[in-house]
């Protein structure tokens, strides 16, 4: 049984001590929306800011001309999500970001508000509730609503299914989320150049559950291998599995130093340069004038801060090496070969 968001083939034991008839865990395991643990149990995962909104912007094209009480929209990963409209009007449609269990996930059950009128092509906006990018150095541009470009791409595709179905010309639409200034200041935003609200984000249109029985699972994965890659998100994953494919590969977000604990023989640590260099230096930024660590690389490359968050790294890593990789997969830096 393989699950769909990560690709990783559960193994037959975890499968057994769930209990659960082995035809309703397949279909709840394909509809990505559950993680099936080693002791059996099972968490829920969540959908990402980008998959609501594109749910709010779907519903409120189709709202247009027809009631809506549900939609359906695709996911960077292949699957389908399915939500519920809790409001619809014409033109008009509210849907909540659904409950999961990510313990530290504070977007749960924000209300994400879609306005829509027929116009010529697909024109995407953000409103209230939406920061604003301030800064250079993030996957937006400056001046731009805090929608990163795989949502985005996921809102425009969804739009566009709404469109088809109704043989409109093209949709102008407004996402908004009411509550969204409000929660954007419990977030790390602002430190990082946005500004008036929350960031719209997902590579995979889910969110992966999290609690400390789950750090025991990824426990269990790192321990079950001597050839293990921890990586710190989906592209550090993605690309992990293309330069070391004899490796396992276990993706441990900012728990770098808890998935070390865990391993031995042969270990690499990769991922992009804003984790494993913060991993090496929590204070690399204070006092530098840059917000992020990717705008201090783009701007200045040769600092001397990234080479001593890399050598700190490497010190942190006892022996593992370290690999620190952009979006499209590039090493920047190698413990092997040091900085490119």
């Amino acid at each position: 049984m393989i699950d769909p968001v990560n690709n990783f083939k559960i193994p037959e034991e975890w499968i057994a001590r769930t209990g659960l008839p082995r035809e309703e865990l397949e279909k709840k395991v394909a509809s990505g929306m559950i993680v099936v643990l080693s002791d059996g149990s099972v968490l829920k995962r969540g959908y990402t800011t980008g998959t609501t909104a594109s749910a709010a912007a779907k519903a409120a094209v189709l709202s247009l001309k027809k009631t809506i009480d549900s939609v359906s929209v695709p996911t960077p990963v292949g699957l389908r999500a399915y939500l519920e409209v809790s409001e619809s009007s014409p033109g008009r449609a509210v849907v909540k970001k659904i409950l999961n269990d990510h313990e530290s996930d504070i977007t749960r059950g924000l209300e994400f508000v879609g306005e829509a009128r027929e116009a010529e092509g697909i024109k995407i906006f953000g409103g209230k509730g939406i920061g604003i990018v301030r800064r250079d150095g993030l996957q937006v541009p400056r001046g731009q609503p805090a929608i990163n470009p795989k949502p985005m791409e996921q809102i425009r595709a969804s739009v566009q299914e709404a469109v088809e179905e109704l043989g409109l010309r093209g949709a102008e639409v407004t996402i908004s989320i009411p509550e969204g200034e409000r929660i954007g200041r419990e977030t790390l935003n602002s430190r990082i150049g946005v500004e008036g609200g929350i960031s719209v984000l997902g590579s995979t249109g889910f969110v992966e559950p999290w609690n400390d029985h789950l750090g025991e699972t990824k426990g269990d994965l790192i321990r079950g291998t001597d050839r293990v890659v921890l990586t710190t998100g989906r592209i550090g994953m993605r690309f992990s599995h293309m330069l070391f494919p004899d490796y396992t590969v276990v993706m441990v977000g900012s728990r770098i130093s808890e998935g070390l604990e865990y391993a031995s023989g042969d270990i690499i640590i990769c991922g992009l340069p804003g984790l494993v260099l913060k991993w090496g230096n929590p204070e690399m930024l204070e006092g530098s004038g840059y917000a992020t660590v990717v705008e201090m690389l783009e701007k200045a490359p040769e600092h001397e801060r990234l080479k001593e968050a890399f050598e700190m790294a490497v010190e942190k890593g006892k022996g593992a090496r370290i690999v620190v990789i952009d979006r499209d997969g590039s090493v920047l830096m190698d413990s092997k070969s040091g900085l490119n």
